[in-house]
């Protein structure tokens, strides 16, 4: 029964508060919206700030084994529950060609809340209470992981803990909205660009302007609860990797730092042709008739606040874009 009806209820767990419910927080204009659709219940998560677009794929991806949370509960009103439950089930009953076991199982459970544990969908108490529904994450709908808010609709008091490790609070908000992070393109300025010499270094800059902190807001103001978090993300370093085992990178660690103005690595300017970059590279070899491909990779640091006070840190996480480079011999001419 859980299992069947899952599908139709059905982000990763969160830490519930000390104190429940969290002191109400404010939301800012939404671009990104779910809502609810007749047979079905997904999440009233609303996004704002730098937000890839729907659908598109993650711009970042967590260091470690962290990963986004892949479902949640939140809560409804008597009405709209009781609205959903109504609409499954008339759409199944009356499907033409629907299997017996389906309706029998949707029948099953719109008996628990109209005439059974419960009476009327708690009509009688709309004012007291809420139910609180399992969602799943839009972006991973089909992991398994996403099926694990397995627990039927539940009635919660107001004020009351839900008592679910998965309930939805400023943590799990802030884990969605690390998801929901649109980072810029890594591609990094070179000097020469596009095109350079064997044994020349090879300059490589990210303007500070381009490579600021970026910031997604997740926002749920549902059924008396309004709760919202702010996942921040910071460059940390930028990684080089030349595409080919014959290079040298500056500095060794292929690793280049954030400055103390927040660019990385140093625009080349006319006269520091003998020195040392900073950051970037040198080619040992030609690439022939191709290319090597130039792999930037920035480190972000993720940190969130959210209603309440809360807040803390997220798992690091990189995005990283690849470059075509063409290195040539240096032609010299004997005399």
């Amino acid at each position: 029964m859980v299992g069947l009806l899952s599908g139709a209820l059905a982000l990763a767990p969160g830490t519930a508060f000390a104190d429940w419910p969290p002191k109400s927080g404010t939301q800012g204009n939404t671009k990104q919206t779910a809502s609810s659709n007749a047979g079905t219940l997904v999440s009233k998560v609303t996004y704002s700030g730098s937000v890839r677009a729907s659908g598109t794929k993650s711009a970042i991806q967590p260091l470690g084994n962290w990963s986004p949370p892949a479902c949640w509960y939140e809560p409804r009103s008597v009405a709209e529950f009781e609205k959903y439950v109504e609409t499954m089930y008339e759409e199944t009953i009356n499907a033409p060609g629907q299997a017996n076991y389906a309706k029998a199982a949707v029948g099953q459970f719109r008996e628990i809340y109209k005439d059974g544990e419960y009476k009327d969908y708690n009509g009688d108490k709309a004012d007291e209470g809420a139910w609180w529904v399992a969602v799943q994450n839009p972006d991973r709908v089909d992991d398994p992981a996403s099926w694990e808010c397995s627990k039927l609709p539940f009635w919660v008091e107001n004020n009351d803990d839900p008592g679910v490790d998965q309930a939805v609070t400023p943590q799990v908000l802030a884990e969605a909205a690390y998801n929901a992070i649109q980072l810029p393109d890594t591609k990094v300025t070179l000097a020469p660009e596009d095109i350079t010499k064997v044994n020349l270094p090879t300059w490589a800059w990210l303007d500070k302007a381009r490579f600021k902190e970026v910031s997604v807001t997740a926002a749920l103001n549902v059924a008396s609860l309004n709760i919202q978090a702010t996942a921040t993300a910071k460059p940390a370093s930028l990684k080089l990797e030349p595409g080919t085992s014959d290079a040298e990178t500056y500095p060794a660690s292929s690793v280049c730092g954030i400055n103390g103005d927040g660019s990385i690595g140093e625009s080349y300017a006319k006269g520091k042709s003998n020195e040392t970059p900073p950051c970037g590279i040198k080619y040992l070899r030609s690439s022939g008739d191709g290319t090597f491909n130039l792999k930037a990779t920035i480190t972000w640091e993720i940190d969130w606040t959210g209603t309440g006070g809360a807040g803390g840190d997220l798992p690091d996480g990189t995005f990283g874009t690849t470059q075509d480079i063409t290195v040539q011999e240096i032609q010299s001419v004997n005399r």
